[in-house]
């Protein structure tokens, strides 16, 4: 894992808090919010407690506390405030700004306190939907951009990850309703990101079926057995980075080739290689562009 990143560009806390730099120059010279370190050519610098400062700050001021009232309030005063308010509400931004905040700051219990209070008034399902995978779509362009650091976006992943597999093992004491299919969810070779194939077998098991996870990096030729344990067998799997987008076509036909040589069985894919896809599915291919689309189709 990569070392933490330390030091951040005023256009990183833009990018992060939300607040554009002209605002954070005024903060920093009429209330002497923030002390940048220079460059030598004379650019700011800000380091982890900076940032960690201004991202608690710009939250009491979205919540309608005034910056002048703000500015005069040490770290503790900041940090008992954020959490307060947190104790307070649950609204999306808010709980999805929360996140950010123990994401930013390492901060497990404030992940959990704002993962505690949602869950009083929402369902898993409807968390993860509604705020979880927004926030999620935020950390993957904020690392892409090199604002956050790796082990920014490892500590929060692998905390929604524990909250995901935690309401999956619930869902195991539940027998299945519906007999008529059976579903398999893997990965492709090289593929780790497992998350959204994760969600998708919550969505399953949540449907009332009987559900397979065998996680990432499976070979298709492992797959054959899996079709003993049920006459009608549906295959799901998320393409996050592998297959490339020009090789998803070649993959699917590799699959009717092995693993569909003696019985044919539908095979169903999502994820960011094969975004709009749609209209290229097949009589036994199908394609979706959300688990949200995925879980629909188990309605009908």
């Amino acid at each position: 894992m990569n070392n933490i990143k330390q030091n951040f560009s005023i256009k990183d806390l833009e990018n992060l808090c939300g607040v554009k730099a002209h605002t954070i120059r005024i903060w920093e010279k009429r209330y002497d919010l923030l002390s940048p370190e220079r460059t030598e050519t004379n650019i700011r610098t800000y380091n982890l407690k900076s940032l960690q400062r201004l991202l608690n700050v710009t939250y009491l001021v979205n919540n309608g506390y005034k910056i002048s009232r703000v500015s005069k309030l040490n770290r503790e005063e900041i940090d008992e405030y954020v959490r307060r308010i947190v104790s307070d509400s649950s609204t999306r931004n808010q709980a999805i700004n929360s996140f950010k905040i123990a994401m930013l700051n390492y901060d497990l219990k404030l992940f959990l306190e704002t993962f505690d209070k949602l869950l009083e008034k929402k369902s898993f399902k409807h968390i993860f939907v509604d705020i979880f995978i927004p926030l999620l779509t935020e950390i993957g362009l904020l690392w892409q951009t090199n604002t956050i650091s790796p082990s920014h976006e490892h500590f929060i992943t692998n905390l929604i990850k524990q909250k995901l597999l935690l309401h999956i093992e619930k869902l195991y004491h539940i027998q299945p309703t519906k007999l008529d299919k059976a579903f398999v969810l893997f990965l492709p070779e090289n593929e780790i990101h497992e998350l959204g194939l994760l969600y998708a077998h919550y969505e399953i098991l949540l449907k009332g079926y009987k559900s397979i996870y065998l996680g990432p990096s499976i070979a298709l030729d492992d797959l054959s057995n899996m079709l003993n344990f049920h006459e009608n067998i549906i295959f799901v799997s998320y393409f996050t980075i592998r297959p490339e987008k020009e090789k998803v076509p070649d993959y699917v036909k590799s699959f009717n080739q092995i693993v569909c040589a003696e019985r044919i069985s539908d095979f169903w894919m999502l994820g960011k290689q094969v975004m709009n896809r749609k209209n290229d599915s097949t009589n036994n291919t199908y394609y979706f562009d959300s688990v949200e689309d995925l879980s629909n189709a188990l309605s009908h």
